[in-house]
Formats: structure tokens, C-alpha cells, sequence
């Protein structure tokens, strides 16, 4: 039974726009405020917002119910769930808790490890991994049933998407990976954080020669770095982060009280380069923290206005 979406995101790229993304995260408490303001902040500069998932494994509000606070704003939100926390009854159960307030979009992915977090006791759950959450999602919504066999009264309609990591090691499975992904229903792809250019290109040209950017639309990630000691630490202490000496070099070349400004310059300068590339179909924006920048690195990057579709 094929349910057609109603994603404005998903109208956006397969119109043949560029389309562009960008996140918050959930407050440390119950006030809605917090996730509110962020929104407001980017509404009008992008085609949808994703809501982390309890990112770092630091417990947050859910992400399921501050989606709810963007739609309620006219928002599209991306929801985002991760495969730590829950088993494939509790996924499920959330599948059809954000289908029934008619939420999207939905990114799945694996999630930090909760060491990280501030919970680093707590069990990871790992029943189904994201591939396999890929596939139930796409199960769910175009078959019209449970894992476990039985019919859903009113399918999800939701836009499915997934996650890569073009610079984690070894760098020769991660089209292979990607191409997995894609074979498992994702729809589009949110890329990791992109500095280094040149090998982000080579995965790009890895992507087209197999021809997987026919087959899914891929949202390059984008962060601005706000200083050189952010640029250092996602160098050293981020896993699965290439963060090029030059990078380092140009924001440590300028004033301390310039760097946040030349941290914005490096990330449009790299989305204009960027939008030259075969199979990039659009950007997804990470200002972590500094939603408030969105608009001036959308606008200055020829990407605004956002299309209506």
C-alpha cells in the first residue's frame, strides 16, 4: 500500500531546488521556550528544521514532543530518533506518536554512545540498528504494517532519511556504506560536518560514478566554527571529524574578537564551492548553539529565498 508524503522538504528537492536544513536541540528541562525561540530564529530561511535526539546522550527534552512545538509554530520539522534508547516496540510506538500530529520527516540514526552523556550507567538498547530503522520506517509506510506482520490503521507519511560520515576510517567503505543505506529506503542523506573540501569531493565523485546521487537526495552538513578553539577541539576530540590545518591556520590568522565572523566567512565561502558539486542537493546548516547566524549564512550564500513549492 503506497502512502505518498506530504513533506514540504521532500517537494523542494524533487522539484530540483536546493534544499536547505538546519537543527536545534531540545532544552535540559520541560519549559518549550527554549526550543521555540531557536525555530523562530531560522523559520523563514530554511525548508524544514531538524530536533536532535538526545544528542551526546545528554538527556534532553524529547525530541518528538518539541516537533510538536515547531509544527504547532508553522514549522516543518525533521525528526530525528536514534536506536540507542529504545527497541523496535518503543520505535514503533514513536513512528505512529509523530505520524499522528502529521510530522514528515524523520532522520534515523544510530546515536552517541552513552558514555558521552551524563547517563554513562544507562544501557543502549541497539535492537534494531539505523539501517534496519531505515527499513522499518519505509516498512510501516509503504506496506502498511507492523514488523511483527499486522495492519496499521492510518500509515505513517513520513520522508525518510539517514545520516552519513564521509571522513570516518576507513574512508574506503564509506560509499559502500552509504550505498547500503540507500538500498534500505533512505530518502535523503544529512552528511557529517564538512571542512575538508577536497576529500568531501572525492566521496562525491565516489557517490555519482556508482550513481547513488540518482537515487537519494544528499544535504551536505555545514557548522560554522565560532574560534579556533572550537576548530581544535573538533580536530582532536571529535571522532570522525577532518578538520584541515588551513582551516586552523585562517581563523587563528585574525583577531580573537573576529574569529566567529571568519568562522561564518570559511562556511559560506564553502557552500558557494559546494554548490558547484555534482549530486549535492542541498545543505544542511549545524550552527550548534548559534541558530541566530542561520539566516546571514543562508542569505549570503545565494540560498534565500527558500522556494515555494
Amino acid at each position: 500500500m503506497k502512502v505518498n508524503t506530504q513533506s514540504n522538504l521532500e517537494k523542494v528537492l524533487k522539484a530540483g531546488h536546493l534544499g536547505v536544513t538546519s537543527e536545534c536541540g531540545p532544552p535540559r528541562g520541560s519549559d518549550p521556550e527554549e526550543v521555540k525561540e531557536k525555530g523562530s530564529l531560522i523559520k523563514d530561511h530554511v525548508d524544514a528544521v531538524n530536533v536532535t535526539d538526545n544528542q551526546t546522550a545528554m538527556t534532553r527534552m524529547s525530541s518528538l514532543a518539541a516537533c510538536v512545538h515547531l509544527k504547532l509554530m508553522g514549522i516543518e520539522p525533521v525528526l530525528q530518533m536514534v536506536t540507542r534508547d529504545r527497541n523496535r516496540v518503543a520505535l514503533q510506538s514513536d513512528i505512529l506518536g509523530a505520524a499522528s500530529f502529521d510530522i514528515p520527516n524523520m532522520l534515523c540514526l544510530s546515536g552517541d554512545h552513552q558514555s558521552f552523556g551524563d547517563c554513562a550507567q544507562g544501557q543502549n538498547v541497539h535492537d534494531l540498528d539505523s539501517m534496519q530503522l531505515v527499513q522499518t520506517v519505509r516498512h510501516m509506510r509503504d506496506e502498511g504494517k507492523f514488523l511483527g506482520g499486522d495492519d496499521i490503521k492510518r500509515p505513517p507519511k513520513i520522508f525518510v532519511g539517514a545520516a552519513a560520515n564521509p571522513f570516518a576510517d576507513p574512508f574506503e567503505i564509506r560509499v559502500p556504506r552509504l550505498a547500503k543505506k540507500i538500498a534500505c529506503g533512505a530518502e535523503f542523506i544529512q552528511t557529517q560536518c564538512i571542512y575538508n573540501l577536497d576529500k568531501f569531493e572525492e566521496w562525491m565523485k565516489q557517490v555519482c560514478d556508482r550513481g547513488l546521487h540518482e537515487k537519494t537526495f544528499i544535504m551536505a552538513g555545514m557548522t560554522p566554527m565560532k574560534s579556533v578553539g572550537m576548530a581544535k577541539y573538533m580536530k582532536n576530540r571529535v571522532p570522525g571529524m577532518d578538520v584541515p590545518n588551513e582551516v586552523i591556520d585562517r581563523l587563528a590568522g585574525v583577531d580573537k574578537k573576529d574569529q566567529a565572523q571568519e568562522g561564518i566567512d570559511i562556511c559560506v565561502e564553502a557552500i558557494q564551492r559546494l554548490k558547484e558539486i555534482e549530486g549535492v542537493s542541498g545543505f544542511h546548516i549545524m550552527a550548534i548553539e548559534w541558530e541566530e547566524k542561520v539566516p546571514e549564512i543562508v542569505e549570503r550564500s545565494g540560498l534565500y529565498p527558500r522556494p515555494e513549492v
